[in-house]
């Protein structure tokens, strides 16, 4: 049976100089830096021989706008799969960037009452079934073998790797390992995952980017600013 593959791959970094969660706001497109990114993971996969015959994304402009180079490079539309959208959050629309001091306000406290769920956002659980029905979706596009590029958001890819490697789905978000413009790639023998790897094609243009959520990437190691619209 021939192998398919999925690559989850997250968006492009946002212009967002005023350090707002975003979530599902509209109006938040990439950066020049972003556009920079997304190019990249364009010309890494068509000049690495892989063979991407269909593109989804999160409805999202950050998503759509981090999607389009790649349906150019190999001449296929993108079509977009509501499944895939970043995760709802109670914050949305703070400007937590600005002053994280303002989550410890007693105003909030009730929605930390379960961080395992979490109590202040999309559960966890219901993140991974969305997103695995659209992994689902996905390799329905290449029945007979092939990738397919499908760009959704940090915490949704996240707990979706958490759930495929069987870890829990609540953690630490420093500790993510999904950086702008990173790839989680899902490699299927018809149905059965028989591989999963993570890597980061537009790597060397993530120290001094902007990221609502670094986490544990290149990006971190090297210093990764938290503020402004980057290069």
């Amino acid at each position: 049976m021939p192998l398919s593959t999925v690559h989850l791959m997250r968006h492009g970094e946002v212009f967002n100089p005023d350090g707002i969660l975003y979530g599902r706001l509209p109006g938040y497109g990439l950066s020049r830096r972003g556009q920079r990114m997304v190019e990249r993971v364009a010309e890494v996969l068509h000049s690495g021989g892989h063979d991407i015959r269909a593109v989804v994304a999160s409805p999202l402009q950050r998503a759509q706008e981090s999607a389009a180079p790649t349906a150019r490079a190999f001449g296929v539309p993108v079509l977009a799969d509501g499944n895939l959208v970043e995760a709802t959050n109670l914050f949305e629309g703070l400007a937590v960037n600005r002053n994280r001091a303002q989550l410890a306000h007693p105003r909030y406290w009730p929605r930390y009452v379960n961080p395992f769920r979490p109590s202040w956002g999309e559960p966890y659980a219901d993140q991974v079934e969305r997103m695995t029905l659209a992994v689902r979706q996905a390799l329905a596009l290449v029945p007979d073998g092939g990738e397919v590029l499908a760009v959704s958001h940090q915490l949704p890819i996240w707990v979706t790797r958490l759930f495929l490697e069987r870890r829990p789905l609540a953690h630490d978000p420093r500790h993510r390992q999904c950086a702008l413009a990173s790839l989680t790639t899902l490699t299927f023998n018809g149905r059965r995952l028989v591989a999963l790897t993570y890597w980061e094609p537009a790597g060397d243009l993530l120290e001094g980017a902007t990221d609502m959520t670094p986490g544990s990437s290149i990006a971190t190691r090297a210093g990764m600013a938290h503020h402004g619209e980057g290069a």
